[in-house]
């Protein structure tokens, strides 16, 4: 299972950028060509984060689907499935051009506020 791997290098590359802050959001891309499986990267996220700034946080993940150019016939077209074969011509000769990334599109974090200070109190009497 590479997600486990995948997961545990995402939030190292997270932790190491934001430091000290807490994290409470974290945006993935995965193309649907990528080959990850996205509800393992889910599951993993929780169990990778434990005991780190970003646990706790909330995993949004975007899959875009592949997109393709056929180099037999040119047809362009969009794909959810790494078995890619043109849909014009039915050739296996295509260039995918999309759909294979995994990127860390953001991350929000939060920062310790200073302690308000006490609020002045009024001597009435």
């Amino acid at each position: 299972m590479h997600e486990l791997s995948i997961t545990q290098s995402v939030v190292e590359a997270v932790a190491d950028r934001v430091g000290e802050r807490r994290v409470t959001v974290v945006r993935l891309s995965i193309g649907r060509l990528s080959g990850v499986v996205v509800d393992s990267v889910r599951f993993c996220f929780d169990l990778v984060a434990e005991g780190t700034v970003i646990e706790g946080a909330v995993l949004e993940v975007d899959e875009p689907t592949g997109h393709c150019r056929c180099r037999d016939c040119a047809a362009e077209f969009d794909v959810d499935d790494p078995i890619v074969l043109c849909p014009r011509c039915g050739s296996a000769d295509v260039d995918v051009q999309s759909g294979r990334d995994l990127r860390i599109v953001s991350v929000e974090v939060t920062t310790a506020c200073a302690t308000p200070a006490a609020a002045p109190t009024a001597n009435r009497a």
